[in-house]
């Protein structure tokens, strides 16, 4: 009923409710800060409120925040930052030559000399510039063009820009986007948001996560019948299930795009975190290249990367960069027009950025220091993917791949039928229960498998490595104990 309010026009509730809210947005789901995290901080809560409970702190290692679980910020990307925030400290003599001198040409580039003004919307173009040296440094030599270049809010926004230009068509007609399971859950949300259509291809887990490209015929020549497949999305190293491909593989994925006349696009944010022996990270740029001009000059191509990742761990300040390679003119004109909407990224992010992409030279003061942090953290990351890896292995109904690159491991769980069971009467997936059940006994909060997507009947869980190494040795053994007496009580 509606109730007169003031000056006696009908009050008639709320106007915006859930039920004519955009119905797109409710189908967006992100189980990296799903229920879990929400019911791990809600524990937090009560143990400061002095609450009992079998563990005395909760162990967070569901999502990669490097800082957050005690990974210390690298000292020269620290002082030069700190030095473009507040100029007054380039008179000080406790910072080194060279963090001055990156500060004062960061400082130059901006307006009114402030990382407080805005940036051109594509980015600072010295930062540009320097990324595209980096490229092509990194790559061997393979032109990069500052022009193609964009910076963004971390990776997540760039990816986000280029499926919005994607997306179109309506019914059989609407853009199909071919996406890893498991996946990164950005890739699923990002889609249920702009009304794409997900086209799954599986990885090969007894492959150790491996792409093979009938995998992705098979998935393609299914979605033809319900969607236009246009957009092919990579992730190398991969995330959840941290393998790196090999170079014949990303080869075999490039000739695949152009056949079937995909749009690539290559998200190689953890390029840095590359452990098991004999693996090696290749730009999909590169491979496209090397593989000559009827490839490079005309699959059409966006790869990514970020400084929330590698060694730098920086996910606060939102830094990242996208290069587009054959992109349509007109198109790369419309791309313009939609990063100006958001005027440009954070210029604090594209500071951080030049830095990583333009790190301390041999000749420079701040060059020994930085190595030994850099290697030390990349060091300790090895060991904890050796060790997860160990570990896991040893426990019965868990079955663990080697950990090649990024910062997870996504394992393979055996659940007792009864559990599977308790839980569908809970209108729960197997693998979240798990994972309740976990938290509430152990105070260790990862992610189910659930919520990357995996094969029908398996069960994973997804736990990064980061935390440090002697509380990942307590976490490993709790998951161990954990499990055993998971398996006893549900057999």
């Amino acid at each position: 009923m509606s109730q007169e309010g003031m000056n006696g026009v009908p009050h008639r509730g709320k106007v915006l409710t859930v039920d004519n809210m955009n119905p797109n947005v409710k189908r967006v789901e992100y189980a990296v800060r799903g229920p879990i995290v929400q019911r791990a901080v809600q524990i937090e809560k009560e143990l400061k409120e002095g609450v009992k409970k079998p563990f005395t702190e909760v162990i967070k290692a569901n999502i990669g925040d490097a800082h957050a679980m005690g990974q210390k910020p690298i000292t020269f990307l620290r002082q030069v930052l700190a030095l473009c925030s507040y100029p007054e400290l380039l008179n000080d003599n406790k910072f080194p030559e060279d963090a001055k001198n990156r500060a004062q040409r960061i400082l130059q580039a901006c307006g009114g000399h402030s990382i407080g003004a805005y940036s051109a919307s594509q980015g600072i173009e010295c930062i540009r510039q320097d990324v595209s040296r980096y490229i092509e440094k990194r790559d061997g030599g393979i032109p990069s063009n500052p022009d193609n270049i964009f910076l963004s809010a971390g990776a997540s926004d760039a990816i986000t820009t280029m499926l919005k230009l994607q997306v179109s068509g309506e019914g059989r007609n609407r853009t199909g986007v071919m996406i890893p399971i498991p996946q990164y859950p950005l890739y699923s949300a990002a889609l249920a948001d702009l009304g794409g259509i997900q086209i799954n291809y599986y990885l090969d887990e007894d492959r150790c996560w491996a792409l093979d490209v009938t995998e992705l015929r098979r998935a393609v020549t299914a979605a033809r019948q319900h969607c236009n497949p246009r957009v092919l999305c990579i992730i190398n190293p991969g995330n959840p299930t941290g393998q790196v491909q090999s170079r014949q593989c990303i080869e075999d994925v490039i000739r695949f795009a152009k056949e079937e006349h995909l749009f690539l696009m290559a998200d190689e944010v953890y390029q840095d975190n590359v452990y098991a022996e004999g693996c090696k990270f290749h730009s999909f740029k590169k491979v496209l290249f090397e593989m000559g001009p009827e490839y490079s000059s005309t699959v059409e191509m966006a790869s990514f990367h970020s400084t929330s990742k590698c060694y730098m761990g920086e996910c606060g300040f939102r830094g990242g960069y996208m290069e587009v390679i054959n992109l349509d003119p007109e198109v790369k004109a419309q791309l313009i027009k939609l990063v100006s909407v958001r005027l440009c990224p954070p210029v604090t992010g594209q500071a951080l950025l030049d830095l990583v992409v333009n790190p301390p030279q041999p000749d420079e003061p701040s060059y020994t220091t930085f190595i030994k942090e850099r290697t030390a953290v990349l060091a300790a990351l090895a060991e904890k993917a050796r060790l997860t890896e160990e570990v896991f292995n040893t426990v019965p109904g868990i079955r663990c791949n080697p950990v090649q690159g990024a910062m997870y491991t996504f394992p393979c769980i055996t659940l007792p039928q009864k559990a599977i069971s308790q839980a569908k009467e809970k209108g729960l997936a197997p693998d979240m229960f798990y994972c309740m059940k976990l938290l509430e006994e152990m105070g260790i909060c990862l992610v189910p498998g659930s919520g990357f997507g995996q094969r029908e009947g398996t069960h994973h869980f997804r736990m990064t490595i980061l935390p440090p190494t002697e509380k990942l040795k307590i976490m490993l053994d709790k998951i161990r104990e954990f499990h055993q007496k998971f398996t006893q009580e549900f057999s």
